[in-house]
């Protein structure tokens, strides 16, 4: 391998990895960062393919043509003493502790934080690969856009596959924004049925005023070219096919003999190391985090403090000290209904729903804040770690033996 095809590993200074720059990502490289900004034998790199952040939490609004701020990985991280490296993880080898990015560049670490996430799992899906559209990445949001704009001139009909959160956003979003179009709703379940009895009601009450056809029991079994397939034998006449049912992990980890669960996530010991290769962290959606209650499920309130923990405990570790368990507890569902209506079902650490939710106007307010809140955390955490230390630890909910 030529000098130009190698990268970092060789300064002596240990050398902390970070494989994705999404929500869980960014948290983990800015903390580590701001806390071992001074110390000149530790490193951190963080590796993404692009360099503007994807708030994915907004990918429904970029799918409907609303344009987001541009927020610069590479300006965030500036001032932090982290590399910023652009280019797709295209390999990792546990046993060199080497990854490879483009095919052509190789990083060498210390300490592995595994961040890459989860995109829509269309193979699972006949037909979805070629016929749906995904909201895996801006890029592919954007390429929704175009179509629905195509589709405002001449009218159609949008089929979103999944009633679960990214589905009725996206089918709220689409109906709202174009409300020229027919959009179909389609989905096992009842819309909000994880929700108490009132705040489903309003989900689909909500979905009912902005047109949206719900047709719940659906078993999609086949996306074509222009329709979808259900297992009962219907079809339905579509122009535009959105997949939001069912994500899928990258099989890097897997093929590098890391332990993963059934969906291809790294299963973690307490502290977020994975059980196999303590030199790996995985955090977010790529991780098998297990609580009291079960196995966390990705989101952004979950997966930004999984990112701050495991830098907590490199740095532990790189102290001498060992690292701590992790704790967190559910507090909350923020979904939108459109830019004017929302609902927020308020929940149990084990994420089982309360009886107390806001609805309307307040709820949109909350659902913003929200959604507005990691950029500005970055920002505080750079400047004070501390500050994104705090999250719900989850109480008798994830409260262990040995945590007591």
């Amino acid at each position: 391998m030529s000098a130009s095809q190698q990268t970092a590993g060789t300064t002596g200074a240990h050398h902390v990895v970070i494989l994705g720059a999404g929500y869980a990502g960014m948290a983990a490289a800015v903390q580590l960062a701001a806390r071992t900004k001074r110390r000149q034998d530790v490193r951190v790199s963080v590796v993404d393919a692009h360099e503007r952040f994807t708030e994915r939490m907004r990918l429904h609004m970029t799918a409907t043509g609303q344009q987001l701020a541009e927020l610069s990985i590479p300006a965030l991280l500036d001032g932090t003493g982290a590399q910023f490296v652009r280019g797709w993880v295209t390999a990792l080898d546990a046993d060199t502790r080497t990854v490879r990015i483009d095919d052509d560049r190789v990083l060498h670490y210390d300490t592995l934080v595994y961040a890459l996430g989860t995109v829509a799992d269309t193979p699972s899906l006949p037909g979805a690969e070629e016929h749906a559209h995904t909201l895996n990445s801006a890029e592919d949001a954007e390429l929704l856009a175009g179509r629905l704009a195509r589709l405002r001139l001449t009218g159609g009909t949008v089929a979103v596959v999944g009633s679960g959160l990214t589905g009725i956003e996206s089918a709220a979003e689409i109906a709202e924004r174009h409300p020229g179009l027919d959009v179909v709703l389609l989905g096992r379940g009842e819309p909000g049925a994880a929700m108490n009895p009132r705040a489903g009601a309003y989900v689909r009450a909500a979905l009912d005023r902005l047109g949206v056809t719900v047709r719940a029991g659906s078993d999609v079994v086949k996306v074509l070219p222009d329709a979808v397939e259900l297992a009962d034998g219907q079809g339905v006449a579509a122009d535009a096919v959105l997949f939001t049912s069912g994500t899928r992990t990258a099989p890097l980890a897997a093929a590098a003999g890391l332990t993963v669960d059934d969906r291809g996530r790294i299963v973690t010991d307490t502290t977020l190391r994975s059980v196999s290769h303590p030199e790996v962290y995985a955090i977010g959606d790529a991780a098998a985090i297990r609580q009291r209650f079960g196995v966390l499920h990705g989101t952004c309130q979950s997966g930004m403090p999984t990112g701050v923990h495991a830098a907590l405990s490199i740095h532990r570790a790189l102290k001498g000290k060992q690292p701590r368990p992790f704790r967190f507890g559910y507090y909350h569902t923020p979904v939108s209904l459109g830019r004017a209506d929302a609902v927020v079902q308020f929940t149990r650490p084990d994420d089982r729903p309360r009886r107390i939710c806001l609805t309307g106007s307040a709820a949109v307010r909350y659902k913003e804040t929200v959604t507005a809140s990691p950029w500005p955390t970055y920002g505080r955490m750079k400047k004070t770690p501390a500050s994104g230390a705090l999250w719900p630890r989850g109480g008798r909910y994830t409260r262990t033996q040995e945590g007591r």
